[in-house]
């Protein structure tokens, strides 16, 4: 195995050329790592791009949204001030990835590049409509993320290309975000099912779904309700999680995970919607007192997991 550390992204993608079924890009490397440690990846070539100048910053804001660079790191994204008024569901999400250690390492770009349907951060990013830009030795394309993922641990990056950078818009005055996520226990685990929220002042809802279908999925966006109407919000729900398609594996049932996915999208979209005027209905990490993160009851569904 060859290790190479790039100063510019040209010389980065024609390095990824250069093998492109049997290259590996390395930035945060907590997923990499594990998996060479393992023998699960046995790449000829790791293209190391921490040392790229060129590539965007971290962070950087601007009227229109916010650009995250590939070294932007989960730690990076709840410490940001203003990623944490604009984008509340986010920082929850990357709040929750792994460890204080892990999240000083992990890259948010990664966390969507390696195409986890599980993947914390991909369902806020989702429903925020966030869109990411592919390099490759052809040159650069940007494409939303909700159509980035083409199946399990697969996107439209494809051999030879590296995501840049990512691009989440400003979001309209009035909106705000929710991020709910269910897992087997507390501290380091995988989602069981998780949603990103957004409701706009409006009043109009869309979600991002994790872990119940073969990508992270996009629901909505959905016309207004009445919060307060049980039938109506129950409709809404219905519609969003339409393209939910969960199975049964070690961490859920199908059925379990079938009547978790509303649950969780039921609060996080209340939580969303009295966020939009209330700050007081922030979390923990953003200075409120409200949890984004439950566990999963082992005694429901196990007779289908």
């Amino acid at each position: 195995m060859r290790y190479y550390r790039p100063v510019t992204t040209v010389e980065a993608v024609a390095a990824l050329a250069s093998e492109p079924q049997t290259s590996r890009i390395l930035v945060g490397g907590t997923d990499l790592l594990v998996a060479l440690r393992h023998k699960a990846v046995q790449p000829k070539l790791v293209v190391d791009i921490k040392g790229v100048q060129d590539l965007s910053a971290p962070i950087t804001v601007d009227d229109e949204g916010i650009t995250f660079g590939p070294t932007a790191t989960m730690s990076d994204v709840v410490a940001h001030p203003v990623v944490r008024e604009w984008f509340p569901a986010l920082v929850e999400a990357a709040v929750v990835v792994g460890s204080v250690a892990i999240r000083n390492r992990a890259s948010l770009i990664a966390n969507s590049a390696n195409g986890s349907p599980a993947a914390d951060t991909s369902p806020p990013l989702v429903a925020l409509s966030a869109s990411v830009t592919i390099a490759s030795v052809s040159g650069e394309r940007t494409v939303p993320l909700r159509e980035f993922f083409l199946a399990s641990r697969s996107t439209l990056c494809g051999p030879g290309e590296m995501v840049i950078s990512m691009r989440v818009p400003r979001p309209a005055p009035g909106s705000s975000s929710a991020f709910e996520r269910m897992t087997r226990r507390r501290g380091v685990d995988l989602a069981t099912c998780s949603v990103g929220a957004v409701v706009d002042g409006n009043g109009a809802m869309t979600v991002g779904l994790g872990a119940v279908g073969p990508t992270t999925l996009q629901g909505g966006p959905v016309a207004p309700v009445d919060l307060s109407s049980q039938d109506e919000m129950q409709r809404a729900i219905e519609a969003l999680v339409a393209t939910a398609t969960p199975i049964a594996d070690v961490r859920a049932g199908k059925p379990y995970r079938t009547a978790m996915i509303r649950v969780l999208t039921r609060r996080a979209l209340l939580r969303a919607a009295g966020r939009r005027n209330d700050r007081g209905a922030l979390p923990d990490v953003l200075g409120g007192s409200s949890s984004s993160t439950i566990q999963a009851d082992p005694t429901i569904g196990r007779r289908s997991s």
